[in-house]
């Protein structure tokens, strides 16, 4: 199972970063290149505990259908999504907060199951998990980018 290690560090409270890292208003302008629109669940705000989003977005020239839900909620320090259907055969992602002295490294670890047996763990060494830590690191540039500027965060949360 192909596994991505993620770490970025961010000049902003731990708070501020978690709850942008669960912000659908600002997930939805961090992959504007995707086109990603939040269309059932929870789909402006900040997702909880238990609540699920699905998401329409044309990756790898594909349309495609994504719903994940929130498996484990640990304000300000811990979250995890699972995916409930999608192009996956299965993931999970776990997103991690450590502040000292005002930074927050954020860490993130996806873990996912490709479909398609030989051919899906062959996209893996090939493209895919090159295309998903690109992803991953595309967005966190934005989170922080948000979060370091209190007059743009203060856009997406609700406070």
């Amino acid at each position: 199972m192909p596994r991505i290690n993620l770490h970025t560090s961010i000049n902003a409270p731990a708070d501020i970063v978690f709850d942008l890292s669960r912000s659908i208003d600002l997930h939805k302008i961090s992959t504007a290149r995707t086109n990603e629109e939040a269309i059932a669940g929870r789909t402006s705000g900040l997702i909880e505990m238990g609540e699920e989003v699905t998401w329409r977005a044309r990756h790898l020239g594909i349309t495609q259908l994504l719903t994940s839900k929130i498996t484990a909620f640990n304000a300000p320090v811990f979250f995890a999504d699972e995916m409930v259907s999608g192009a996956f055969k299965s993931f999970r992602h776990e997103h991690l907060f450590k502040e000292e002295e005002g930074i927050t490294v954020m860490t993130d670890i996806f873990e996912y199951k490709s479909p398609l047996g030989i051919f899906g763990r062959l996209a893996d060494v090939l493209f895919l998990k090159r295309y998903m830590y690109n992803f991953l690191a595309q967005r966190n540039a934005i989170i922080k980018s948000f979060a370091e500027n209190p007059d743009s965060y203060k856009k997406v949360l609700p406070f």
